[in-house]
């Protein structure tokens, strides 16, 4: 698989990473299988896709222990990108960014990875009781110990700054600013899809010009942008998309012409529409690095095909005259 620099070091990926949330958290419970997921996870490494990214509040806990039964022997084709700062409260989810914590939690992550070093270790969101550079002068102190080996930055706030539409990634902006002078960030995450293209706008060009990656979250919205869901499903009730604006019956329907447009750049390729959607985002710079959640192997092989897809100027156009997403996200 095509590798992509991450940061302005020596540090590469494949260009296609995994998203392990889904594997524990968020989605479909009932489509859950451990050993399913071990299969997947193999499957990834044995395919290029080296960026496994997970989060300790994942589960809590139980998606870093799942990579941990995998990591010990495949270590070395491994990437392994995870998360701090945010964990799971009884109604709601709390950050915490007091550099004791910090050091806490990541000792806890190394722990349940079975690993010595944490590849990318990024702030998930930012304390707002606590000066984003304290958190963050605690992370750069676990690259000085060797327990990290690089830090990045999940963007945050993004439905707010959607409804600020130009000063969209602003705030994300002004804190990667305020931490890049402490310590340099390696990685922004953020999402970026054909229908959630709002990282182009600011954040992109940022990390453009200063050798930093962009980990695209999300890259196939949701699940929307495979073409799989029907219209009106029904969602069981822990999964994210059961209380999402734009997974309603209406809002669904009403942005079918996307997927449409999808499918049909897609059967010019013999592709999917999920390997569209992929490659659009890899069109979008060679900083990018796509990061598809899945918990089948099915999955994992058709995303990992997507680096190979290379879409022509005219797709590019094509996807570019899509409609707008419609759906409030408040």
């Amino acid at each position: 698989m095509e590798r992509r620099g991450m940061g302005a070091g020596a540090l590469g990926v494949g260009a296609v990473g995994l998203g392990c949330m889904p594997m524990s958290w968020a989605y479909t419970a009932s489509r859950r299988s451990g050993e399913e997921s071990l299969r997947a996870l193999h499957t990834a490494l044995d395919l290029g896709v080296s960026l496994l990214d997970t989060a300790d509040m994942y589960g809590p806990f139980t998606n870093e222990r799942l990579l941990g039964r995998v990591l010990p022997e495949r270590r070395a084709e491994a990437f392994v990108s995870t998360k701090v700062g945010l964990l799971v409260g009884e109604q709601h989810l709390v950050a915490d960014g007091r550099p004791s914590s910090v050091r806490r939690a990541c000792d806890a992550s190394l722990r349940r990875l079975r690993t010595d070093v944490i590849d990318l270790y990024q702030l998930h969101r930012a304390d707002p009781e606590v000066p984003v550079e304290e958190t963050w002068g605690a992370m750069a102190d676990l690259v000085a110990a060797g327990k990290v080996r690089a830090l990045g930055l999940c963007a945050v706030g993004a439905r707010a700054q959607r409804r600020a539409g130009a000063a969209l990634h602003e705030g994300t902006i002004s804190q990667l600013r305020r931490v890049q002078r402490v310590f340099p960030v390696t990685a922004v995450e953020a999402e970026l899809s054909v229908w959630s293209p709002e990282a182009l706008g600011a954040l992109l060009p940022w990390c453009t010009q200063r050798g930093v990656a962009l980990l695209a979250a999300m890259p196939l919205g949701n699940g929307f942008l495979t073409g799989s869901l029907t219209p009106g499903e029904g969602f069981e009730p822990e999964d994210l998309r059961a209380r999402h604006p734009r997974f309603t019956a209406e809002m669904m329907a009403a942005n079918q012409p996307i997927v449409v447009g999808l499918r049909r750049v897609a059967a010019r390729h013999d592709a999917t529409p999920a390997q569209v959607a992929l490659a659009w985002v890899l069109a979008q710079g060679p900083q990018v690095v796509a990061l598809p959640g899945a918990k089948h192997e099915r999955w994992v092989r058709e995303n990992a095909a997507a680096a190979r897809l290379r879409l022509t100027p005219a797709d590019l156009a094509e996807l570019a005259a899509l409609p707008a997403a419609l759906g409030s996200w408040d």
